[in-house]
């Protein structure tokens, strides 16, 4: 009874010797040794491996930056104190970016009229594929919540009008919600920059006026009223030169549809 006990016993013990030898020689031919300076950089980045950067998470983006393949400000999540460590981890040069934050560039919502009733799938790129959508506007925001969903900090919201709301402390300027929009209706500003033009529409103002109540019609009166020649109408649409404008909100001021907004 003794002897029939212990030969399943020793078997498996030289099973186990076995398999564990084997594993062992498997993690040494095929282990990864990790680069210390790799471990470093992981350790600065945010973690929340949101695939803003174009890699595959933080720890993907650690290893283009040690190849040379990125640069510290690639990571839109990060701030400059970790992208300053960064460099130095890497023993370059870091010139801190402007930051920016998204913005929608529509200003229509409930304020533009519908061509037909929509009752597809909740989705602004399913229902683009029908006819380019419910609003009557070419350009105007379906409200769908595709921005919404893809933004990783939940930093966007539907309000009431049916409009998408980007809430500044949240919005890490990653862009997801430019690639999401099948409209194109999001744009990364300068987060100093008090001014913005919150329409798209490339259409004559009085085809503007006929679907939507809250278009630019190209009146040209932001242009004119702007001392430092910031604002320039073009293919009907306003469009603001950061690199010239100082907030001076002459344009805020005189727009007669209220498309040039303040954040």
């Amino acid at each position: 009874m003794t002897m029939n006990l212990l030969i399943p016993i020793a078997a498996m013990a030289v099973l186990g010797l076995v398999f564990g030898l084997g594993l062992a020689y498997a993690l040494k031919l095929f282990g990864i040794d990790v680069d210390p300076a790799i471990s470093m950089i992981i350790a600065k980045l945010p973690g929340s491996n949101c695939g803003a950067c174009g890699k595959a998470g933080c720890s993907g983006f650690a290893e283009a930056l040690k190849k040379g393949e990125a640069m510290p400000s690639g990571c839109v999540v990060s701030n400059d104190e970790a992208r300053i460590s960064i460099a130095e981890i890497l023993g370059i040069d870091y010139n801190p970016k402007v930051k920016t934050i998204a913005a929608v560039l529509c200003s229509g919502g409930s304020r533009a009229k519908n061509k037909y009733a929509y009752r597809g799938i909740r989705n602004c790129k399913a229902a683009s594929l029908v006819f380019g959508g419910h609003k009557a506007c070419a350009f105007g925001c379906l409200g769908l919540s595709d921005c919404v969903d893809v933004c990783p900090f939940r930093a966007i919201t539907i309000a009431s009008d049916g409009l998408p709301v980007v809430d500044a402390r949240k919005c890490t300027a990653c862009g997801k919600c430019i690639a999401a929009c099948p409209k194109k209706l999001f744009e990364l500003i300068p987060i100093d920059k008090a001014y913005y033009v919150k329409c798209s529409s490339k259409d004559a103002g009085v085809a503007v006026t006929k679907v939507c109540s809250a278009g630019c019609i190209a009146c040209r009166k932001c242009e004119k009223a702007c001392p430092l020649g910031a604002v320039k109408v073009e293919n009907n649409l306003a469009k603001i030169d950061y690199g010239k404008c100082q907030n001076m909100g002459k344009c805020f001021e005189v727009c007669p549809t209220k498309v040039v907004v303040k954040r």
